[in-house]
């Protein structure tokens, strides 16, 4: 009898362990098949085309998040506006969800609707957080928004939140653009975002990026800046490709380590209509500070 109890007991140990096995696969798929569908949906917003223009290279490089389950709200985008001015943008929503892709998508639409109504980047990022605020949404997002004269190479740039840009030019400069930003979207009403100019000069490039780009476990933002500035500074000066750029720094985002998604966007300009740098009350052009 006690042998029977056994043989009883093991095999109600084994059917516990077939159900657990299965329910942990059910909700395996579950999740494997929401994060496809949060890649999808952020993959489905993000532009298919970029804007082109005389003497204007655009470049971008995404990666979706790779460690666990996240799926972040990284975005990139680049349009041109009603006056012939370049409209670019870059973002990270807080959160690595559906819900966090899905916002993701609003922020996006929402500065695209704004800039029909105005391309001054302060105002517009002014209006996109009261935007966000109006949706009720407990998310937030960084961003930075930049209006280009692709004419002229005359750029204005606002930032929520979002981490600096880097800048290179033809003749070995290069760095951490040191403007003032604001405070990210979706979280006060009544915000202001100071505007800095800047000059794109024949050659020179700026980098925009998000975090998952420089910071991670195994690199501190610093560090990761600085990596970029040097990879930045050398295509300026061997003139390399924007596509080479954008692809460059992507690849150099590996050695952070990173658990969040990768967004880069690379501006570059070329061309007689592309004056020298001077000062325009704010930071300098990438090429004096």
């Amino acid at each position: 009898m006690p042998r029977k109890r056994s043989t009883d007991n093991g095999d109600e140990l084994l059917a516990r362990l077939g159900s657990l096995t299965a329910q942990a696969r059910e909700r395996a798929e579950l999740q494997r098949t929401q994060v496809e569908l949060a890649i999808a949906l952020q993959r489905g917003m993000l532009p298919r085309d970029l804007p082109t223009a005389p003497g204007l290279h655009l470049a971008v490089r995404y990666t979706p998040a790779t460690y666990g389950l996240n799926v972040g709200g990284d975005w990139y985008d680049a349009f041109t506006m009603p006056d012939g001015r370049i409209g670019l943008s870059i973002g990270d929503v807080q959160g690595h969800n559906i819900e966090a892709a899905a916002f993701m998508g609003q922020v996006r639409a929402g500065l695209r609707a704004l800039a029909s109504v105005t391309s001054e980047p302060g105002e517009l990022l002014g209006r996109t957080n009261e935007l966000l605020l109006s949706l009720g949404s407990e998310l937030f997002a960084t961003c930075t928004f930049m209006r280009l004269d692709p004419v002229t190479g005359v750029l204005e740039s606002a930032r929520a939140g979002h981490i600096p840009f880097v800048w290179a030019t033809a003749d070995g400069k290069s760095g951490v653009v040191d403007d003032e930003g604001g405070p990210p979207l979706g979280i006060e009403p009544g915000m202001e975002y100071p505007v800095t100019r800047h000059r794109l000069t024949t050659g020179g490039v700026f980098v925009l990026l998000t975090d998952g780009v420089v910071e991670g476990p195994s690199l501190s933002i610093e560090e990761g800046l600085d990596q970029v500035v040097r990879l930045a500074g050398i295509a300026a000066v061997a003139g390399l490709e924007a596509h080479a750029l954008a692809a460059a720094v992507i690849k150099g985002a590996e050695s952070v380590g990173h658990e969040d998604d990768a967004a880069v966007l690379v501006v570059g300009l070329d061309g007689p209509g592309v004056r020298p740098p001077d000062r325009w009350g704010g930071q300098g052009s990438g090429v004096q500070p």
